[in-house]
């Protein structure tokens, strides 16, 4: 079963864009949110994670972090298990 993979975003942030990219290019399927008009989610994600920045990345509920993060588990060679997990 894949992993259930979760994105916040905002339209204008280029390392969401850049996560969003990674992602489509893994071929799995995610959930966007758009958290460009909504505090509540913000503060919620800010409370979650411990950072204010976007995007935040969650696979099967557990927070991985930004862009930088998501990139290095791709470079590292572990992101794929996470995304692929039981298939």
């Amino acid at each position: 079963m894949p992993a259930k993979v979760k994105i916040y975003t905002t339209a204008t942030c280029g390392y969401c864009h850049a996560a969003l990219r990674l992602l489509r290019s893994k071929e799995i399927e995610f959930e966007q949110i758009d958290v460009s008009r909504s505090p509540d989610v913000r503060r919620w994600l800010a409370d979650t994670t411990g950072r204010t920045t976007v995007p935040q990345i969650f696979i099967d509920d557990n927070a991985i972090g930004g862009f930088t993060d998501l990139a290095a588990l791709d470079q590292s060679g572990r992101l794929d298990p996470m995304l692929r997990k039981n298939v």
